[in-house]
């Protein structure tokens, strides 16, 4: 089992206020260079837009990433290649506008040059500016295009953007040559009019972007805007790319706000109604994944009240620019995503920074909500101790007393899933004149020197009306954080990743790692110091680009050694994670990671070392247990909000009415049974149904909640639900005109019987074999699966009950095409499953870096009491196929092959 481990052992949030209902540890004295994050709830700024969430090339395939992962984040919008487009093997714009859009998305970008295949795009007429050559190559891509996205189903929420980068593709805008400028510009406007014009005679209705160069230049958009108003080919989103090489001067993070000002009043001068402004790509390598760094994105675009479809791209397609892990797995950056959406339905309010133009600083977006009588406040970004100091606390919208409840949510690496936010504090408190302090502050103490505010957290506070319900205290294990450059190192090399100056690097703990640990005497040993003898769990963050798994010796004071497995990762400075359990004594100890050792011998490959996190066991065997609040969840229709009942949990509960909806975000640490529990109140005839369950978009059979009035307010009805390792969408209805109120959801991991079949094991037809590999289950798999239905594998599986089950598919995926300097051009593989000789379903397995790397996901059958046949094959004629399209262009390759498979688990979704 692979867990993350969050490294904010050191923090402390203290509330400073008159305590009401809790006992608060006392505030550490405060010292004169604490920052000060003001929020004054009081001074609103406008709804909150919460259109900063997209990403380019997120999406790839109908699956991947999964809609569990997508629909809680609210995404707006987002930008992919054309139909066929040449530039990615996988993530047409029209195969995943249906998982965008139903899902919730608005409208998707199609980056129509990304018909070519190579960056910065072939050139046929091969000068600059584009000539006549070059352009009518495009116009004919174009036309192609244009022709397919017309006659989509979803036709309506494509924009098309015309050009890339223009001021460096074919264009060279840049310049600082007056006549060279003017020539180049004067070719871009007149081919921007043949395209506008064309797009818009040939699919009505359609939007365009524009002009969405790779650095804004007054200059020009200036001459954009007016030959665009002259000519009636005005952009409906003005787009442009804000990276961080446009922000290494002193005042760089204010740069977005300059060029916002700059461009507003470039409009205003020649007479034009603001265009809404779409910023496409942005953030550099370092940023992405980071939750720490996003915000800072984030709260400028939400400061202007801006879109921002497009985290950039720089390496791997298909998982929301590393936020998604697997297909289901959130990762830190997931996390503060889903933060950020949570901020929906609220008004934003002022926010007063310390350090304003800094670039690595401090940020926030705030906003309160009066229909939910919330605050909610998302920070983050420095690595400093900073009071984050509310006002305009009204005590008409929060009552006397206000609860108070902080999370955090970290950097996990950008292959490694985390758990939900975890609780700092939670307390009751009277505000002083309208005004609540919350400290974040550090205890010191945490291993090598590590942060005592973490840099690459995020920190969402949210405030609610208090007094009532009850209060669970916070109980956090001892934690710690050691960087491996700062531990004893043999035979390796300390290499410096993700800089400002170094944008286009991954993130990587502390902007360091330790690698090159390639020779026999290759080491790093960490001295870290406990406080208490006992097991603790040891999380290694690490990058492993052998290709596959690969291994280092662990010894912990010099004692019996054991490998260490690392799965591979996308290159060297991916991060993932591997966990063990290690017993250590009080006080100091050695950990060390070795090349080799003379009782074991050579470790297989070698490894990357960021750093090592320790987590204190308590030796408590319960299972995992997290709850839900209620009035936390993400609701839709009818829904209200209620803080007045004594022995509710958390600040307060729901009352959903006829229509209304509550959707609850569940994680699973892995793939099998939970105890779904729900705590509600539903008033009405005992036993019968007040309220229904669904499960990811499904109805659960036999899922309902039932009215049982009594002598408590509060009645639970329990509920043993299979969920995929990741995120599960619970959601509950009202099943008539009753309110039902709903205060909280708890999932506890639970044992249930779970029929497992290996892959060798199951009736084998055609070319599908039998083959080895040692980190597959048992030592082996079947491969040679697809390239038509007759090559398969059939599992008989003997169902208890009829009705929806899930099917477990652990899977390899590693193939790929041609490959570009900055694309791993990745290629999901599918699998059409067949339930007893009944029509497939087809479905799509992401790569997982190497064939040697076995990944899990859950698919939905639905099987009959007794005997089934579960079949699995890849049939390329069932595939998505593309009209000849001009050359040169790359219908999406659905490979004719299924993954190489391991083994599968078969469950009913609910079992009693």
């Amino acid at each position: 089992m692979r867990r993350w481990i969050a490294p904010i052992a050191a923090l402390s949030v203290v509330l400073t206020a008159t305590v009401a209902t809790s006992a608060l540890p006392a505030e550490p004295a405060r010292a004169d260079d604490v920052g000060q994050l003001h929020v004054d709830l009081a001074e609103r700024t406008g709804p909150f837009l919460g259109t900063g969430s997209g990403t380019l090339y997120g999406l790839s395939d109908d699956g991947v990433p999964s809609d569990n992962a997508l629909e809680p984040l609210r995404l707006h919008s987002i930008a992919q290649k054309p139909p066929a487009g040449a530039q990615h093997p996988n993530g047409d714009a029209l195969v995943v506008a249906e998982p965008f859009v139903r899902t919730g998305g608005e409208y998707i970008q199609i980056y129509v040059q990304d018909m070519y295949a190579e960056w910065e795009y072939e050139n046929p007429g091969g000068v600059v500016p584009c000539n006549d050559v070059c352009f009518a190559d495009y116009m004919e891509k174009l036309a192609w295009v244009v022709d397919q996205a017309a006659n989509s189903p979803h036709a309506d929420r494509f924009v098309y953007v015309l050009f890339n980068e223009p001021d460096n593709i074919w264009y060279d805008l840049g310049t600082g040559n007056a006549a060279n400028y003017r020539t180049r510009m004067d070719a871009f406007l007149r081919h921007w009019k043949q395209a506008v014009e064309y797009v818009r005679a040939h699919h009505p209705g359609a939007r365009v972007a524009g002009m969405n160069d790779a650095t804004f230049r007054q200059r020009n958009y200036g001459d954009f805007l007016s030959f665009a108003r002259d000519n009636d080919v005005l952009p409906d989103l003005t787009t442009w790319h804000q990276l961080p090489s446009n922000s290494l001067d002193p005042n760089s993070g204010n740069y977005f706000r300059r060029t916002y000002a700059a461009y507003r009043a470039l409009e205003r001068e020649r007479g034009i109604d603001p265009i809404p402004i779409d910023i496409n790509e942005y953030g550099g390598n370092r940023d992405l994944t980071v939750p720490g760094q996003l915000i800072k994105w984030t709260a400028m675009f939400e400061e202007a009240k801006v879109a921002a479809g497009g985290k950039a791209y720089w390496t791997a397609a298909g998982g929301l620019a590393g936020d998604v892990v697997q297909t289901n797995q959130p990762g830190g950056g997931w996390w503060f995503y889903k933060m950020y959406a949570d901020l929906h339905g609220g008004d934003t309010v002022a926010v007063t920074r310390p350090d304003p133009t800094t670039v690595d600083a401090l940020d926030a977006i705030a906003v309160v909500d009066d229909e939910r009588r919330q605050a909610r406040i998302v920070t983050g970004g420095t690595a400093d101790p900073v009071d984050v100091v509310v006002s305009g606390v009204d005590d008409e919208l929060f009552g006397d007393t206000v609860h108070v409840e902080v999370r955090a949510t970290t950097w996990s690496g950008q292959n490694s899933a985390a758990p939900p936010p975890e609780v700092l504090h939670r307390a009751d408190v009277t505000p002083s004149d309208g005004t609540v302090t919350v400290p974040i502050r550090g205890l010191g103490g945490i291993g090598d020197g590590g942060p005592n505010v973490d840099r690459m957290a995020a920190y969402e506070i949210v405030l609610s009306p208090g007094g009532s319900g009850s209060r669970e205290s916070v109980e956090r294990p001892w934690r710690a954080t050691y960087e491996a450059e700062n531990a004893a190192i043999t035979a390796g090399t300390v290499y410096t990743q993700g800089t400002l100056q170094n944008w286009n690097a991954a993130a990587t703990s502390g902007n360091r790692d330790v690698g090159s640990l390639n020779r026999p005497e290759s080491a790093v040993a960490f001295t870290v110091d406990v406080p208490a003898a006992g097991d603790y769990r040891l999380g290694i963050m690490y990058g492993n680009q052998t290709g596959q798994p690969s291994q280092q010796v662990l010894t912990v004071n010099g004692g019996s050694p054991r490998f260490v497995e690392y799965e591979a990762t996308m290159n060297w400075t991916w991060r993932t994670r591997a966990d063990v359990v290690v017993s250590l004594q009080a006080g100091r100890n050695e950990i060390r990671l070795a090349a080799s050792h003379p009782s074991l011998g050579r470790a297989i490959g070698e490894a990357t070392l960021d750093r090592i996190d320790l987590e204190q066991l308590s030796g408590d065997a319960a299972p995992v247990s997290r709850t839900y609040e209620a009035e936390l969840a993400q609701t839709s229709g009818s829904a209200g909000y209620a803080y007045d009942q004594p022995e509710q949990s958390g600040a307060g509960h729901l009352v959903l009415r006829r229509g209304a909806e509550a959707l609850f975000t569940v994680y699973a640490e892995d793939d099998g049974y939970y105890d779904v529990e729900f705590r509600h109140s539903s008033p009405g005839v005992p036993g019968a149904a007040a309220a229904s369950i669904g499960l990811d978009r499904r109805p659960v059979d036999g899922g309902v909640l039932r009215a049982a009035p009594g002598a408590a307010f509060w009645d639970t009805d329990t509920h043993r639900l299979f969920l995929s390792a990741g995120v599960n969408r619970v959601t509950v209805t009202p099943a008539g005109p009753t309110p039902v109120r709903l205060d909280a959801v708890t999932a506890t991991r639970a044992e249930d019987a779970v029929t497992v079949v290996e892959a060798e094991d199951a009736e084998l037809a055609g070319s599908a074999v039998v083959r080895t590999h040692r980190a597959a289950s048992g030592g082996s798999f079947v491969g040679g699966v697809g390239n038509g239905p007759a090559n398969s594998v059939t599992v008989t599986v003997d169902a208890a009950q009829a009705g929806e089950h899930l099917l477990v598919v652990h899977y390899a995926n590693d193939e790929r095409d041609t490959g570009h300097p900055y694309n791993a051009d990745i290629i999901s593989r599918p699998i059409d499953v067949s339930v007893n000789g009944g029509e497939p379903s087809r479905h799509w397995f992401k790569n997982t870096w190497s064939w040697g790397n076995w990944w899990a996901r859950g698919v939905p059958v639905t099987l009959a009491a007794g005997r089934n046949e579960i079949t699995l094959f890849n049939d390329p004629a069932r595939g998505a196929t593309a009209s000849e399209c001009p050359q040169p262009c790359r219908p999406a390759l659905d490979s004719p092959w299924a993954p190489d498979l391991d083994r599968f688990e078969i469950a009913p979704i609910r079992v009693g």
